[in-house]
């Protein structure tokens, strides 16, 4: 029996499954007590070194994606932000949007859990073996213009492109140029109808133009932003402060909503700057 166990120790660290080589000995004792069959043993051990390698495997994604610390659904308070419906959130999380293309919207004043919705999607996507990236807007547009300078454009969007899933968190809570709205623009284009995107914003579509401080620019990113698209308005105080709630004015638990407009129905490229479309805003 001896002889066979440390052939099995020898295949098995020959095979780099350092999880089944730590837990052999103890299977091989619940063999030995007839608390479990053979075929039982095989399975926990495979079981054991496919958990670890998985749990190796998320915890590189994560880092990857930039998703950490990560976030998930059930760590969520719902409770503290009645506006939002738990049932759709949790149908988001099945990620047909993901085989869709579809662009998912969390709109809400800044707090109320649009950041920890959004990495909380995307690392449920990452556990199910999708490629997911995450990043603020302006971290973004920075990386592009350092690309574009350096004439590494084209190959930076397709580094953007290439993931399943991106997450452009912060929309709106700090000024984009025109320059910067125009690469965003390329990263969004590029992207249309073909990868799915999660974007967080503390303002109203309507208020895009003052974001990206262009409104040809927003119609076009707005056109395609809108076209297959999932809403989702969140209302109330800051999540973060919620341990605080009794705390927080009643004025700031009353935020007004922010109420998106309907979507552009202009296809195509982008206007020129002469023929200026009057935006929502």
């Amino acid at each position: 029996m001896s002889g066979l166990v440390d052939n099995i120790r020898a295949s098995l660290l020959g095979l780099k499954m350092p999880r089944a080589m730590e837990m052999l000995d103890h299977m091989v004792q619940r063999l030995e007590k007839g608390e479990i069959g053979a075929i039982e043993a095989i399975d926990g051990l495979l079981s054991e070194e496919f958990n670890c390698r998985e749990d190796r495997r998320v915890g590189v994604a994560l880092t990857t994606a930039r998703l950490t610390p990560p976030k998930t659904l059930e760590s969520f308070d719902f409770t503290f932000q009645p506006s939002l419906d738990r049932d759709r959130i949790m149908a988001l999380a099945q990620l047909d949007f993901i085989k869709r293309a579809e662009v998912v919207h969390f709109l809400g004043p800044p707090g109320t859990g649009k950041s920890h919705l959004a990495t909380a999607l995307g690392v449920a996507a990452v556990k199910k073996g999708k490629s997911v990236y995450r990043a603020t807007l302006a971290e973004l547009v920075e990386a592009m213009s350092k690309a574009e300078r350096e004439g590494r454009l084209v190959d930076k969007i397709r580094f953007y492109a290439r993931a399943s899933l991106l997450i452009v968190d912060e929309i709106g809570y700090l000024p984009i140029t025109q320059g910067g709205a125009n690469l965003f623009f390329q990263l969004v284009n590029a992207r249309y109808e073909k990868g799915a995107m999660i974007l967080t914003s503390n303002r109203g579509f309507a208020e895009w133009g003052e974001v990206f401080g262009d409104p040809v620019v927003a119609t076009a990113l707005l056109d395609r932003l809108l076209h297959h698209a999932v809403v989702v308005q969140i209302e109330g105080a800051s999540y973060r402060l919620r341990a605080h709630a009794d705390l927080i004015p009643e004025h700031v638990r009353a935020n007004a909503p922010i109420t998106p407009p309907p979507a552009p129905k202009r296809r195509g490229r982008p206007p020129r700057k002469e023929k200026q479309i009057e935006t929502a805003g």
